[in-house]
């Protein structure tokens, strides 16, 4: 999962950035709300965890503006203020979360999960593709009812494909979102860990595709 934080407390920023890395969150930090509407808009995310209180434009005005352009990324607001109006706003305006400061990570990143789940369509953490299982609460994989037997490096990458099926993903977008300190990992270590998967996967009805331009894509053979 990769994520910007739109945070101007430096100190603050650094510490969450690192504590979501140790919850296979990656965070992009951002201290200005008009830089933050600029990669929101023009970067590829998964979520916004955004601080209201920002030195050029306020949060507020950063959701106002990503939802006028068209942007639909998850949003959670991180605030130290307990004002029910205000929150209210928040969600007219398309916020989708709020925690409150002081939390902790552990939540957020829960909260984090449990959102892209239900803007995926899947709130019970079941992910489908053919023949091809993915239970995120236990973080394993079934092919047919059966177990599937991965490397932690091929686990990584096919959850990756299987949340996003049928969204082709390329190798830059993979590897931003591969979490972890493997200096090994590079778009060679991509190429191999998808020839791994396709062959235990080749018996399926469930296959991992190129296409060309754009990368990968986890599809089912009967659609």
């Amino acid at each position: 999962m990769r994520c910007l934080l739109a945070e101007d407390d430096e100190q603050l920023a650094e510490w969450l950035v690192k504590a979501l890395l140790t919850q296979g969150v990656l965070a992009d930090w951002e201290e200005r709300g008009l830089l933050a509407v600029n990669r929101v808009l023009h970067d590829d995310y998964d979520a916004l965890l955004l601080d209201l209180g920002l030195p050029d434009i306020d949060g507020s005005e950063v959701l106002r503006r990503i939802r006028a352009a068209g942007s639909t990324l998850p949003v959670i607001i991180l605030t130290a203020r307990d004002d029910l109006a205000e929150r209210v706003s928040l969600l007219h305006i398309g916020a989708d979360d709020f925690m409150m400061k002081p939390f902790a990570v552990a939540e957020l990143e829960a909260r984090l999960s449990a959102l892209l789940r239900r803007r995926a369509g899947h709130a019970q953490g079941i992910f489908r593709c053919g023949s091809l299982t993915y239970h995120q609460h236990g973080q394993r994989f079934e092919l047919a009812g059966a177990p599937l037997h991965l490397s932690p490096r091929e686990h990584a990458l096919l959850r990756l494909l299987i949340q996003r099926a049928g969204d082709p993903l390329s190798k830059a977008q993979i590897l931003s979102r591969l979490v972890g300190d493997d200096k090994d990992l590079n778009p060679e270590a991509v190429e191999v860990m998808v020839y791994r998967l396709r062959r235990k996967l080749q018996a399926s009805d469930t296959s991992i595709q190129t296409i060309r331009g754009l990368g990968y894509v986890l599809e089912a053979a009967n659609g």
